[in-house]
């Protein structure tokens, strides 16, 4: 890890499932490529690809990797509209977020997982990477911040 880094895992996996268990799917809400470029390595990591964030849930989805940019301490309209939209009863999903500052992703992948616990899924964890935002986190995510995104989605799997 590289010193100063504040990419981390907030929760520990309380529920974790086996990909060969399940299926798997993820989804992400980005305005400026940084939680994109994440949500690409956790997808390329799980073998799927990222879906579309204005469609709907799909249906054999035991396991959703759910990833905003934070904007105003809250996630983007989009994935604002997605979950409030979805059903998500007995699904386990797994956050993920960017922004410039730590607090502020820790407080939208709060709001995210307030809202997925009133619909009923079980939030088994998340995770956090600096994102670039005008001059502050420059070169973020790196590849390193990456390679922690792959093994964020291995350690939801466990």
């Amino acid at each position: 890890m590289v010193k100063g880094d504040t990419s981390r895992i907030s929760y520990k996996p309380k529920n974790p499932v086996s990909a060969s268990m399940t299926s798997v799917a993820v989804f992400v809400d980005s305005r400026g490529g940084n939680t994109r470029k994440v949500a690409d390595a956790i997808a390329e990591e799980l073998g799927v690809a990222v879906g579309d964030i204005t469609a709907s849930l799909p249906g054999d989805a035991g396991v959703l990797f759910l990833g905003s940019g934070t904007y105003g301490g809250k996630p983007g309209e989009a994935m604002t509209k997605f979950i409030g939209s979805g059903t998500f009863s007995g699904r386990k999903v797994a956050l993920f977020g960017t922004s410039a500052a730590p607090a502020g992703s820790e407080k939208m992948i709060g709001v995210m997982a307030d809202a997925l616990n009133q619909k009923g899924a079980a939030v088994i964890g998340s995770w956090h990477c600096p994102g670039k935002f005008l001059v502050m986190n420059w070169g973020r995510p790196s590849r390193e911040d990456l390679e922690n995104a792959k093994k964020f989605a291995r350690d939801m799997l466990r």
